[in-house]
Protein backbone atom coordinates (compact mmCIF):
# COMPACT_ATOMS: atom_id res chain seq x y z
CA UNK A 1 0.00 0.00 0.00
CA UNK A 2 1.11 3.74 -0.76
CA UNK A 3 -0.35 6.70 0.23
CA UNK A 4 0.10 10.03 -2.39
CA UNK A 5 1.46 12.69 -0.82
CA UNK A 6 0.38 15.45 -2.85
CA UNK A 7 -1.73 15.05 -6.33
CA UNK A 8 -1.47 16.30 -9.77
CA UNK A 9 -4.38 17.90 -12.15
CA UNK A 10 -6.04 14.81 -13.83
CA UNK A 11 -4.69 17.02 -17.27
CA UNK A 12 -1.27 16.96 -16.12
CA UNK A 13 1.86 14.21 -16.08
CA UNK A 14 4.64 14.35 -14.21
CA UNK A 15 6.71 13.34 -10.68
CA UNK A 16 4.22 12.14 -7.66
CA UNK A 17 5.43 11.20 -4.35
CA UNK A 18 3.97 8.01 -3.15
CA UNK A 19 4.77 7.38 0.83
CA UNK A 20 4.96 3.77 2.32
CA UNK A 21 3.21 4.40 5.49
CA UNK A 22 0.87 6.87 7.34
CA UNK A 23 3.49 8.46 9.25
CA UNK A 24 5.90 8.80 6.18
CA UNK A 25 3.02 10.43 4.98
CA UNK A 26 2.38 13.06 7.63
CA UNK A 27 5.72 13.94 7.57
CA UNK A 28 6.08 14.24 4.12
CA UNK A 29 2.91 16.65 3.39
CA UNK A 30 4.06 18.47 6.52
CA UNK A 31 6.94 19.83 4.42
CA UNK A 32 4.22 20.33 1.07
CA UNK A 33 2.57 22.47 3.70
CA UNK A 34 5.75 24.31 4.66
CA UNK A 35 6.75 24.93 1.20
CA UNK A 36 9.87 22.88 1.68
CA UNK A 37 9.31 20.89 -1.39
CA UNK A 38 10.80 22.37 -4.70
CA UNK A 39 8.19 21.95 -7.22
CA UNK A 40 9.19 22.56 -11.16
CA UNK A 41 7.06 22.25 -13.99
CA UNK A 42 8.02 22.45 -17.65
CA UNK A 43 4.96 24.15 -20.03
CA UNK A 44 4.16 25.81 -22.59
CA UNK A 45 2.12 28.38 -23.21
CA UNK A 46 0.74 30.62 -26.17
CA UNK A 47 2.65 33.73 -27.32
CA UNK A 48 5.36 35.03 -25.18
CA UNK A 49 5.49 36.40 -21.91
CA UNK A 50 7.64 39.68 -20.91
CA UNK A 51 9.49 39.87 -18.81
CA UNK A 52 11.05 36.85 -20.12
CA UNK A 53 11.28 35.69 -16.48
CA UNK A 54 9.23 36.92 -13.27
CA UNK A 55 6.49 36.15 -10.79
CA UNK A 56 2.65 36.02 -11.70
CA UNK A 57 0.59 36.83 -8.28
CA UNK A 58 -2.65 37.11 -8.81
CA UNK A 59 -5.06 35.76 -6.29
CA UNK A 60 -6.70 32.98 -6.57
CA UNK A 61 -10.34 31.95 -5.33
CA UNK A 62 -11.24 28.21 -5.11
CA UNK A 63 -14.63 27.80 -6.26
CA UNK A 64 -16.48 24.21 -6.71
CA UNK A 65 -15.34 22.78 -10.23
CA UNK A 66 -12.67 25.00 -10.89
CA UNK A 67 -10.70 27.97 -9.28
CA UNK A 68 -10.26 31.80 -10.77
CA UNK A 69 -8.27 35.04 -10.27
CA UNK A 70 -9.96 37.30 -7.69
CA UNK A 71 -9.44 40.10 -5.47
CA UNK A 72 -11.19 37.73 -2.90
CA UNK A 73 -8.65 34.50 -3.85
CA UNK A 74 -5.89 33.71 -1.43
CA UNK A 75 -2.44 35.17 -2.59
CA UNK A 76 -0.82 32.65 -5.00
CA UNK A 77 2.62 33.22 -6.30
CA UNK A 78 4.26 31.37 -9.47
CA UNK A 79 7.70 32.03 -10.88
CA UNK A 80 8.55 31.87 -14.39
CA UNK A 81 11.25 31.89 -16.57
CA UNK A 82 11.29 31.50 -20.61
CA UNK A 83 13.57 28.41 -22.05
CA UNK A 84 12.58 28.86 -25.54
CA UNK A 85 10.55 31.26 -27.39
CA UNK A 86 8.46 29.79 -31.16
CA UNK A 87 7.04 31.28 -33.56
CA UNK A 88 3.66 31.33 -31.31
CA UNK A 89 5.04 29.92 -28.10
CA UNK A 90 7.05 30.00 -25.10
CA UNK A 91 8.35 26.73 -23.51
CA UNK A 92 8.76 27.30 -19.73
CA UNK A 93 10.15 26.32 -16.26
CA UNK A 94 7.55 27.47 -13.73
CA UNK A 95 8.39 27.11 -9.75
CA UNK A 96 5.03 26.71 -7.92
CA UNK A 97 5.82 29.19 -4.55
CA UNK A 98 2.67 28.69 -3.05
CA UNK A 99 -0.29 25.33 -4.14
CA UNK A 100 -3.49 26.82 -5.10
CA UNK A 101 -5.62 24.66 -7.06
CA UNK A 102 -5.05 25.09 -11.03
CA UNK A 103 -2.68 27.00 -10.21
CA UNK A 104 -0.35 27.03 -13.10
CA UNK A 105 -3.26 26.81 -15.52
CA UNK A 106 -5.10 29.60 -13.86
CA UNK A 107 -2.32 32.40 -13.43
CA UNK A 108 -1.26 31.68 -17.58
CA UNK A 109 -4.57 32.15 -18.85
CA UNK A 110 -5.42 35.08 -16.26
CA UNK A 111 -1.89 36.74 -18.18
CA UNK A 112 -3.30 35.85 -21.48
CA UNK A 113 -0.45 33.16 -22.30
CA UNK A 114 -2.75 30.21 -21.63
CA UNK A 115 -1.33 26.77 -21.80
CA UNK A 116 -0.89 24.76 -25.16
CA UNK A 117 -4.49 22.20 -24.88
CA UNK A 118 -5.91 24.45 -22.32
CA UNK A 119 -9.78 24.34 -22.75
CA UNK A 120 -10.89 24.88 -18.91
CA UNK A 121 -9.14 28.12 -18.73
CA UNK A 122 -8.48 29.48 -21.83
CA UNK A 123 -11.84 31.23 -21.92
CA UNK A 124 -12.64 30.25 -25.44
CA UNK A 125 -9.04 30.86 -26.79
CA UNK A 126 -8.20 28.47 -29.22
CA UNK A 127 -4.74 26.39 -28.18
CA UNK A 128 -1.66 28.08 -30.26
CA UNK A 129 -0.84 24.80 -31.67
CA UNK A 130 -3.32 21.67 -31.57
CA UNK A 131 -2.58 18.94 -28.61
CA UNK A 132 -5.01 16.06 -29.86
CA UNK A 133 -5.36 14.13 -26.26
CA UNK A 134 -7.36 15.70 -23.42
CA UNK A 135 -4.09 17.13 -21.32
CA UNK A 136 -2.15 20.30 -20.99
CA UNK A 137 0.90 21.20 -22.41
CA UNK A 138 2.38 21.23 -18.44
CA UNK A 139 5.00 18.26 -16.95
CA UNK A 140 5.80 18.18 -13.51
CA UNK A 141 9.29 17.64 -13.66
CA UNK A 142 10.97 17.73 -10.42
CA UNK A 143 10.11 18.18 -7.02
CA UNK A 144 13.20 18.27 -4.55
CA UNK A 145 13.39 18.39 -1.10
CA UNK A 146 15.64 17.28 2.80
CA UNK A 147 14.01 13.69 3.39
CA UNK A 148 13.64 14.87 7.28
CA UNK A 149 14.63 11.25 8.62
CA UNK A 150 18.00 11.33 6.63
CA UNK A 151 18.51 14.76 6.44
CA UNK A 152 19.98 14.43 2.87
CA UNK A 153 18.69 15.99 -0.29
CA UNK A 154 16.56 14.33 -2.86
CA UNK A 155 15.41 14.88 -5.86
CA UNK A 156 12.76 12.99 -7.96
CA UNK A 157 12.73 13.80 -11.92
CA UNK A 158 10.30 12.72 -14.36
CA UNK A 159 11.38 12.78 -18.27
CA UNK A 160 9.51 14.60 -20.83
CA UNK A 161 6.69 12.88 -22.21
CA UNK A 162 6.76 12.28 -26.24
CA UNK A 163 4.22 14.04 -26.59
CA UNK A 164 4.92 17.02 -25.10
CA UNK A 165 8.43 16.96 -26.45
CA UNK A 166 7.30 16.36 -29.89
CA UNK A 167 5.04 20.13 -29.58
CA UNK A 168 8.44 21.67 -30.14
CA UNK A 169 8.42 20.73 -33.53
CA UNK A 170 5.04 22.47 -33.87
CA UNK A 171 5.15 26.04 -32.40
Amino acid sequence: ISFSVHRLDREVSGALLLARDAEALAVLQDLFRARAVEKLYWGMASGHLAPPEGALTFPILDEPGGARVSARGKPARTRYRTLARHARTSELELELLTGRKNQIRVHLAHAGHALVGERKYARGRDSAVPLRSRRVALHAWRLAFVVPWSGKNLAVEAPLPDELAALRGLS
